[in-house]
């Protein structure tokens, strides 16, 4: 098969020919139409993210979407050609998905919406699994929740407002000006973060007593906001939590703070079937249009692939990146 491998840090890609790998105990061989490209791909290409970063050489990419060719041992909940996605690799010891095979634990994949191309699906695990962990699981978002989200138009942001709407929460995210317009279509109030203060927007909306939940995606000041956003006993998840911060804002108002890090099902083994059971619930969300994914309409592939690594972390992208496998 075809694959991608980076041999150091900072390097383009090697295209390389390899021999196909044999699916292993519960594990399933894909066939992989489309590669998710995402921020932390580019950075583990780049050396910066040592929590992740694989042994070199190594085939890079998260996320995938594709068709199973074969079936390892004790594998019962899926079939050969089954249309599947997941958040498969890339990280430590994992294959990534920048090839056209690859070997997976079945427990990291889910049946792909139906309505969805191969493309769409590829540019959704991540994102929707990082989105699903910090509001559902973390802050357990309810009906009627104030959610202040962090770059409403950005990957996993897109995901929050829309599972945030979906469950009833009153919905605002801050956003460019130039992105207002994608997060009004997912029905969230934008907040202009350019041009608005912190206490402007707490004021204005919610009598200055602070949101009810804030899902921050970007850290650094973003973060440092949310600790002055947060209502008393208010609930801040953040996926982006890699600073020094001083607690003392938010700890004078009894706030929780959840850190998200959606590697570590794939990096560690544990609770990876969480992240198959999760997909599985937004298959159907996707199937009935209460979710939509956000997909930039640039043409990437192996040959350019280093292209949409760059093109995740320049701020030329709107939308999801993704590499076309086939």
């Amino acid at each position: 098969m075809r694959a991608l491998f980076i041999n150091t840090y900072e390097s383009e890609f090697v295209n390389t020919q390899i021999e196909k790998p044999t699916p292993k105990k519960g594990e399933i061989l894909v066939k992989i139409h489309a590669s998710g490209v995402n921020p932390i791909d580019n950075k583990i290409r780049i050396g910066v993210s040592p929590y992740a970063s694989p042994v070199l050489p190594a085939i890079l990419g998260t996320d995938l979407a594709g068709v199973i060719e074969a079936i390892g041992e004790d594998v019962t909940q899926f079939k050969v050609g089954d249309e599947v996605y997941g958040l498969a690799g890339g990280v430590l010891g994992l294959q990534g998905t920048l090839a056209e095979y690859t070997a997976v634990d079945a427990d990291l994949l889910a049946i792909k919406p139906k309505n969805l191309t191969m493309k769409e699906a590829a540019g959704i695990p991540l994102v929707l699994l990082t989105a699903w962990e910090g509001l559902i699981d973390r802050a357990k978002v309810k009906k009627g929740d104030k959610v202040l989200v962090h770059a409403g138009a950005g990957g996993v942001g897109h995901m929050v407002v829309q599972l945030a709407k979906n469950l009833g929460a009153e919905v605002y995210a801050t956003v460019s000006k130039q992105k207002e317009d994608i997060v009004k279509s997912y029905g969230a109030t934008p907040i202009d973060y350019k041009t608005t203060q912190v206490e402007e927007y707490v004021n204005q909306y919610t009598d200055g007593k602070g949101f009810d939940i804030i899902y921050d995606t970007v850290g650094g000041q973003s973060l440092d906001d949310s600790l002055k956003a947060i209502r008393h006993y208010g609930q801040i998840s953040s996926c982006a939590a890699f600073g020094t911060h001083t607690l003392a804002t938010s700890s004078l108002r009894s706030a929780s703070i959840h850190g998200v890090f959606v590697l570590h099902p794939a990096i560690s083994g544990e609770g990876r079937k969480h992240h198959s059971d999760i997909l599985t619930e937004a298959t159907k969300l996707f199937e009935v249009g209460k979710l939509n994914p956000l997909i930039d309409t640039r043409k990437f592939t192996l040959d350019n692939a280093i292209e949409a690594h760059k093109a995740v972390s320049d701020g030329s992208s709107t939308g999801r990146i993704v590499v076309d496998i086939i």
